[in-house]
Formats: C-alpha cells, structure tokens, sequence
C-alpha cells in the first residue's frame, strides 16, 4: 500500500511520499509569492531543509529562512520570527516542522499584522474576535514529526517565557490553507522523536474518546486515530523506513488534532506546566502522564473502554488497554515518571496551580481539583 490522496477536511492536504515537490504550488494555492519558511534550529541545516528551500527558489519564490525557535516555543521567538517577516516583506509563511515549527510559524503569519500582544488572543470566550482577520497572512503546513497535528489545528501553543505558562492562542484563519503531508520527510527522525510524537497523537486521540463532551464525529475520529497508532506506531519506530507506517502515523496526528476539538484532559493538564516549567518533550510528557490519568478517570471512562478495546485489538476491556498502555509505553522507551525527563524536586504547589488553570481540564471526564492533581502528580514523581 503507498497512501497516496487529496483531502479537503478539516482543510486542503496533499498526501502522499514525495509531494514536498508540490510546496511552491500549494504557496501559490494559498495566495503567498513571497514566503519565509519557519522551522526550529535542529531542521534548519538538514537535507529535507535543504530541498524544501530549493523547491520554493526554483519556483521564483525565494529561499528566506527563519529558524530561531525553541522546543517550546516563546513570545521572544514570536517576536524575532515577525520582526523577520516584516523586514522581508514577506505576504505569507511555510510552518514547517515538528509541533514548535509548525505553532511558532502559524504564530507568525497572525500576529504580523496585529497591534494588540499576543496573549490578548489566548483562547478564552470570544477573545479571537479581537483580532484583525483581515491582516491575517495566509499559511502552508509541512509536517517533518507524526505527532501534534497542528498541520490541521486553529491555534498555536506558545510559551510565556516570564509566567513560564503554556498558552493556547486561537483564531479560525490560523488554520493553514494548504496542508502537505509526505511520510518521506519523517524518516529521518530519531526513534525517541518518533515515540514522543506518535504518543502525542495517541494522547489527543485517548482524550477526545474520553472527554464527556458531545461531538459525535470527533469521538469516531478520536478511535479510528488510536487504532492507527495501536498498529502503526511500533512499526515505525523498529523501521525508520517503513513509509506506510509512517504514513498513516501522519493520519493519526491529523486526525488526533480534528478529534480533541471534543476536548482535552488531565494529560494535557498536568503536561502544559511542567513543559512549560521544566522543559520536557511534550508528547513524552503526555505519554508519563497517561496511565496514572487513566486510573484517575476509570469510572466515567470504563464502559466506553471496555467497547472501544476489541476494535483496537485489545483483550480485557478497559483493564486491558490500561495494561496496553503501561506495555506500550514501555516498548517505545518511555520513563515510568517524571523523573525520568529531568524532572527533580519541582515546585508542586506551581505546578497544581498551572494545572487547574489549564484550558484542558474542562474535558477531563472527572473535575480536577487541587486534592486529585496532587495526588496525580505525586505518583508521577
């Protein structure tokens, strides 16, 4: 099988093994002429970087780069990546990456026509509203990770370097205009990338499946993404070069991404602070964080578990799969706790504070409080 396709949900996407050859197209698509690219440091000097500027020189669209972006990305960097844009008078960007490139460069095509601070547009209420949509400068997604899905999400996560909290920034026309997803620009990653960022996939999935919210279509996209990662993911992390196991890893990131608009939970929760405070790999921290909140959730989760295993491949009901997890977890290398990420003799207090401040916690199917976030977090320490 070689997945090969053009799909219009939740946006335009272009799918398939070398389609990267259809970047200055899908510029053009989007009404850019004149790009800057944004990635984070460690793409900025790879072959997959190197093609992709070629491929927008060879079209008459330049080769800027921008490549001052953190792991977790920050306002400095927001602010160094607009200041770029203006001053090559660019009309559009390429987000290219992993979750940092792909939230910082959305980032920069919002905010370079905005006068208000970025944290005037975090998600809450209708804030986005406050925004000039009309100077909002178009973007394409290109996805080098299987993990985040930000390719086909409306906000970015973006760092307060001063409050050390992760905020979710959102407008509609942050979604990219075109989407191109080629599992060949994923090959290269090192395997402990490719189990964070698959994991991170399998968070969204698991916690749009559990969210008590009603969103029917999400919570079918939320168990056909696991499944793709339940079968997919040990491939491609034993097999770097297994494409169409990387290809559908790139699915199941998409599509965890469309399904949490369902809502998120604890994981995300408890992941935001101590990301944000202690500089973990996101989707690892997500994958820690999962069994313990799978514990925490197991009355109001239950049921739908114990369906939703056997078309996963799992025996035993929601017991099964919290075993899966722990199983899982273990195959693709990941720390029992926290610790294991280099986080030692944290602030808890901060930590339990960040948490129930987090957007996600209104989808945890059970309400977090100080009491239950402490515990959480003291089994994870």
């Amino acid at each position: 099988m070689s997945p090969v396709a053009n799909f219009s949900y939740p946006t335009a996407i272009r799918f398939g093994a070398g389609r990267i050859s259809e970047l200055a197209d899908a510029c053009m698509a989007a009404g850019i002429s004149k790009p800057l690219l944004v990635t984070d440091r460690g793409l900025a000097g790879l072959d997959v970087m190197a093609t992709a500027l070629d491929v927008l020189e060879a079209a008459g669209l330049g080769r800027a780069l921008f490549s001052e972006v953190d792991p977790n990305p920050n306002e400095k960097n927001l602010a160094a990546g607009v200041e770029a844009f203006k001053a090559g008078g660019h009309d559009g960007v390429v987000a290219f990456g992993g979750g940092s490139g792909l939230d910082l460069g959305k980032m920069v095509a919002f905010m370079a026509g905005q006068t208000r601070p970025v944290w005037d547009f975090e998600d809450i209420g209708n804030w986005w509203t406050r925004a000039d949509a009309d100077a909002i400068a178009p973007n394409v997604a290109v996805p080098t990770t299987a993990g985040t899905g930000s390719e086909v999400g409306r906000a970015s996560v973006i760092t307060n370097s001063v409050t050390e909290e992760k905020k979710i920034i959102f407008h509609p026309k942050v979604l990219p205009s075109v989407v191109i997803c080629d599992p060949d620009l994923t090959v290269g990653m090192p395997a402990f990338i490719t189990a964070g960022t698959g994991l991170d996939a399998f968070a969204h999935c698991v916690e749009a499946f559990s969210s008590p919210h009603y969103h029917p279509m999400s919570q079918g996209i939320a168990l056909e993404g696991m499944r793709l990662v339940v079968e997919n993911l040990p491939k491609a992390y034993a097999t770097p070069t297994d494409l169409e196991a990387r290809a559908h890893m790139m699915s199941a990131a998409m599509m965890g991404a469309t399904a949490f608009q369902k809502g998120l939970g604890a994981i995300h929760a408890l992941s935001h602070p101590v990301g944000a405070m202690h500089h973990t790999h996101h989707g690892t921290t997500n994958a820690v964080c999962m069994p313990a909140v799978l514990r925490l959730n197991a009355a109001a989760i239950r049921d739908r578990f114990d369906r939703a295993a056997g078309y996963l491949g799992i025996d035993g009901g929601f017991d099964g799969f919290c075993a899966f997890v722990d199983s899982f977890n273990d195959g693709l290398g990941i720390p029992k706790r926290l610790s294991g990420l280099g986080v030692e003799y944290p602030d808890i207090d901060r930590l339990i504070a960040g948490a129930l401040k987090d957007p996600s916690c209104g989808g945890n199917p059970v309400e977090l409080t100080s009491g239950n976030v402490r515990a959480l977090l003291e089994e994870l320490l």
